[in-house]
């Protein structure tokens, strides 16, 4: 029978029959109670997993690339790939691309039709398919099936199961029981009599003590150890009808039955949970934290846990039907096959609402929530309220034209009105239900832009404008809108954020940051502490400071003074629209790029000075849940800490909720494993799970996967090529390489993969592989060629003696016929040519001498000005090309002129020649000391940045100070001053010059015998 046969046997009829239900039904409630109440004991400590309301959830059909939408089983191997069985094959996923294996593929299966996969306790992945064909992955990526036997039945084995002895234990639909011995024999059970395994359902179970249990449309059955066949019904508690088994990861043994559970404890059935009205339970699932989930033949899915069970009902994302397996992946995520496609829940920091949850829009500009606890949002479509059930209803505001405003701001009174600003409608004032007034340009607002409202201690209500500040004295019952004070030092332009703190009333704009406060306007020294912030977003008093939010990151204003933490401080962002602290000590920030989350101490600690750096920025994006990683600033407020501790963002595709109680839950991830999936030498497939040997030339591609389902397509990736780069090469989101014409010789390739800001795979991927020689490339070819070559080389030797010798013997006989003057002749040629060989040799002497004069100072026998020249130009393209550090060091010897004046000029040359022998004693091999010109001397430091280049000085100049006697004078001391600078990616020659003599010269101006570093 079919599991679509076996889903549509009928349910037990009778009105005796349904009493009996309920009676096992109230039975189950009752012996659940004591788990309950132990369970929630236990876990009250901890926090719990959200309602499964808050689960994302993600679906996939095969408009995504599956080739059928029903899901029967789901596995995951150790390497991190998911698999799925359809009756269209078995699907591997690695969170990108589904690869369909089936009966045509490159690895061809026996048949399409996959009933059951298995994951063994060697990480192998099995399978059994729709003819009773068993197979098993192998580590080359090849299908190795085992050869049936003749009573073997070609049948869909429903489900598998391994002992503790290696043992597969094989469940086919109608036949009976096969098994799989370790070393490959088969065994096949055929149905005993009276045991109901022809009507067997897709599930069975072998716990630790060997029990083979197996789950039926006529009860329970079990096979144990020693042969012995059992079968359990209402004698053990059971309901009559179906009745099938679950293992645990602890090696419970789990029994489901129409709305109920029960639990094998040793010998005996225990009574779980009753699941009123959940009809057929289809498939069960432990995860990591002892929950229990099952999912129903059309009634979704179910988490039961210390609280209770929590129903996630079909009809909403999860589909009318069956619910075929469930699975917890490594990453915690649970995913759902069923007749509908499959499906996946991801538990999140964030929670979102949008339009589905009844916002009138996704774009949110502001959240808050009043003394009643009542969540008001505004957004783009107006404004809504957060009722009981967490839905959210719309507030009908009366727009311009008819259409609802949009809400850019939020406030509520000292005497609790709401008051809503807008982007072209102006202010609305609410109590209660009702409107109470609309304030528009006729009562003296300016037009547009109301994206911060504050309400200061004394009831008034400041409402910031395109052109500053407006007010209305609410609590005196003024009906107008007031005119700016006429206070000096007011903003004049758009005012961004506004924050009633006690009586003083703090503004934000375009122009920086003030306090109104006294009748007096406090300008806020942003510039003092640096970043150069323009636009301020928002201020939260936090103890005795108050924090602003801008542009250029966080300012702390505390007792007049003013410090920041930015970019250059750990925040991963720039600018920052809010900062809200929550109940655990983390300060949470809104921002453009997602939520950043801090320590309030570290940010505390780093205003203070007392830390560089933040030691922790975590920013969480959609990969957490956020809607949209885009807050919205320039409106306010845009997150919020609610009374029962949980903060609220706005962001541009709805409001985001996070518990921050949770995040001992929502700890760092790991980095994704790392998997090469294939391999092509010019477009052909190379089996890379072993070592090959590739013919030389050609292209090498290669594809990778960072095998994590948690917004995979923004997995980082990075790669290096042993034997032929050993620094890692960043790939970005790119999921391929390629190399084109390799060298012979021996490589591997490694690759690693990182979630986004996150680290890096601690084991990377990797492929060994060597590439042959080409045949001209080959030792014994190039062997060959060189003697052919060499032999060639002899022959024309030999043929050119012969001719040599020939001519010579007519030669012999020629100058014997001639007379003596020529026999003269030819003395005075060789004579000339001596003569001219010998003044050739002395003009290369003369040009050699002329070229070490040309780069050689005469004096100190070091590199001249021309010399120094050259190689600075050539160090110079080498910082522009490879980023390799350079210094530049220029240094004067003191007071030169005073020793020549007072010794003589001879005294000063020997100085001069002592000063280079001692600099080049103590230079590096890799500089270069150069004599520029009088007492001038410069070192040129390669592959060294400053710190290093200051250790070098520093040590010439102890050297310079030990030594004493100069030029043979006793007593003469000689000191120089030096300016040191590192080069920039800007710098020219001159440039560089001119920094390190600007150094040189402050030297020299602050007493000289110094280093400076410019």
């Amino acid at each position: 029978m079919s599991d679509s046969e076996a889903g549509c046997r009928s349910r037990p009829a009778g009105r005796r029959r349904r009493v009996r239900a309920w009676r096992l039904v109230v039975a189950l409630l009752l012996a659940s109670l004591p788990w309950l109440a132990a369970a929630a004991a236990a876990g009250s400590g901890a926090p719990h997993a959200p309602a499964l309301r808050d689960y994302a959830i993600d679906a996939w059909t095969t408009r995504n690339g599956l080739p059928h939408n029903s899901l029967r089983d789901i596995a995951q191997t150790p390497d991190g790939y998911l698999w799925f069985a359809t009756w269209e094959g078995v699907v591997r996923y690695n969170g990108v691309a589904f690869t369909v294996f089936d009966r045509g593929s490159e690895q061809a299966l026996r048949d399409n039709g996959v009933g059951a996969l298995y994951v063994d306790p060697r990480g192998r992945l099995w399978i059994s398919d729709s003819r009773g064909n068993v197979g098993r992955l192998e580590a080359d990526g090849r299908w190795a099936y085992v050869e049936r036997m003749p009573q073997w039945p070609q049948a869909l084995v429903h489900d598998m199961a391994m002992d503790g002895q290696g043992r597969m234990w094989l469940l086919f639909e109608g036949h009976g029981l096969g098994r799989v011995e370790p070393d490959g024999r088969l065994a096949y059970i055929p149905p005993p009599a009276g045991i109901p395994l022809r009507a067997s359902f897709p599930h069975m179970a072998v716990d630790a003590r060997g029990r083979v249990w197996i789950g039926t449309l006529d009860g329970l059955v079990m096979l144990d150890a020693a042969g012995t066949w059992h079968r359990f019904g209402r004698g053990e508690g059971l309901p009559a009808g179906l009745v099938w088994p679950y293992l645990a990861p602890d090696d419970t043994v789990w029994l489901a039955a129409e709305g109920a559970l029960f639990r094998v404890d040793g010998d005996r059935i225990v009574a779980a949970h009753a699941l009123p009205d959940s009809g057929h339970v289809t498939t069960m699932l432990v995860d990591r934290s002892g929950a229990l989930w099952v999912g129903t033949e059309n009634r979704g899915i179910a988490r039961i846990d210390g609280r209770g069970a929590d129903w996630l009902p079909p009809g909403g994302v999860l589909p009318r039907g069956r619910i075929a397996s469930l699975l917890e992946d490594a990453e915690g995520s649970i995913w759902v096959g069923a007749n509908g496609g499959l499906f996946r829940l991801r538990e999140t920091l964030f929670t979102g609402f949008t339009r589905r949850d009844g916002l009138a829009s996704d774009y949110v500009r502001a959240v808050l929530e009043d003394r009643d606890g009542v969540l008001w949002v505004g957004n783009g479509g107006g404004l809504d309220r957060q009722s009981g059930d967490g839905r959210f209803d719309h507030v009908a505001l009366p727009g311009a034209g008819g259409e609802e405003p949009s809400v850019l701001s939020l406030a509520e009174g000292t005497a609790g009105d709401l008051w809503v600003g807008t982007f072209a409608d102006g202010v609305y004032r609410l109590r209660g239900d009702g409107l109470l007034r609309h304030y528009t340009q006729a009562d003296g607002l300016p037009s547009g832009h109301v994206r911060a409202i504050g309400v200061t201690a004394d009831g008034t209500v400041w409402i910031g404008s395109r052109r500053g500040v407006v007010w209305i004295d609410a609590e005196a019952g003024a009906d107008g809108v007031q005119p700016p004070p006429a206070v000096p030092g007011l903003p004049q332009g758009l005012v961004t954020a506004l924050a009633g703190i006690g009586a003083d009333l703090w503004i934000g704009s375009v122009e920086g940051a003030s306090v109104l406060r006294g009748g007096r306007v406090e300008k806020i020294d942003l510039d003092a502490a640096g970043g150069g912030a323009r636009s301020v977003f928002g201020f939260r008093q936090v103890d005795e400071a108050v924090w602003i939010s801008t542009d250029r990151g966080l300012y702390r204003y505390r007792d007049g003074r003013v410090s920041r933490v930015g970019l250059e401080q750990g925040l991963p962002v720039d600018a920052v629209f809010q900062l809200v602290p929550d109940r655990q000590g983390e300060a949470w920030l809104s921002s453009n790029r997602g939520v950043i989350r801090v320590p309030m101490d570290a940010l505390q600690l780093v205003a203070d000075g007392r830390l560089p750096v933040l030691p922790r920025a975590r920013l969480h994006t959609e990969m957490d849940g956020l809607p949209s990683a885009q807050g919205n600033g320039s409106s306010s407020p845009p997150a919020i800490l609610r009374r029962d501790g949980t903060l609220w963002l706005a962001t541009a595709a709805g409001v985001a909720r996070a518990d921050p109680a949770r995040l001992p839950r929502y700890l760092d991830r790991q980095p994704p494993p790392a998997v090469i999936e294939s391999v092509h030498r010019d477009g052909q497939p190379v089996d890379w799970t072993t070592r090959h040997a590739l013919a030389g030339g050609g292209r090498i591609a290669v594809s990778y996967a960072g095998l994590s389902y948690l917004l995979p397509e923004r997995i980082r990736y990075r790669t290096r090529l042993l034997g032929l780069d050993s620094d890692w090469i960043e790939r970005g989101t790119q999921r391929n390489v390629e190399f084109i014409g390799l060298p012979p010789g021996d490589y591997t390739l490694e690759v690693d993969a990182a979630h986004p800001d996150g680290a890096w795979s601690p084991r990377p991927a990797r492929w060994s592989f060597s590439v042959r020689p080409m045949w001209w490339q080959r030792p014994d070819v190039q062997l060959l060629a060189a003697l052919v070559v060499l032999g060639g080389l002899f022959a024309l030797y030999r043929w050119r003696l012969r001719r040599y010798h020939a001519r010579n013997r007519r030669l012999e006989r020629l100058v014997r016929e001639r007379t003596a003057d020529l026999q003269a002749q030819a003395e005075r040629l060789v004579a000339a040519d001596r003569e001219r060989s010998e003044l050739l040799e002395k003009l290369r002497e003369q040009a050699e001498a002329y070229g070490r004069q040309a780069r050689e100072d005469a004096l100190t026998g070091l590199p001249n000005r021309r010399h120094f020249d050259e190689v600075l130009a050539r160090d110079l393209a080498l910082v522009r090309r490879g980023g390799h550090p350079l210094c530049l060091a220029l240094l004067d010897i003191d007071h030169f002129k005073r020793i020549n004046d007072t010794w003589s000029h001879s005294v000063g040359d020997a100085v001069l020649r002592e000063a280079a022998q001692v600099l080049a004693a103590e230079s590096r091999a890799c500089d270069l000391l150069a004599r520029l010109g009088g007492e001038e001397f410069a070192l040129l430091l390669p592959d060294t940045l400053l710190d290093e280049a200051l250790l070098v000085c520093e040590r010439l100049h102890a050297t310079f100070r030990e030594r004493v006697g100069w030029a043979g004078i006793e007593g003469l001391r000689v000191t120089f001053s030096l300016g040191v600078v590192a080069c920039r990616p800007t710098d020219t020659a001159a440039s560089l010059l001119e920094r390190a003599d600007a150094a040189l010269y402050r030297a020299k101006d602050e007493g000289r015998d110094r280093l400076q570093a410019g």
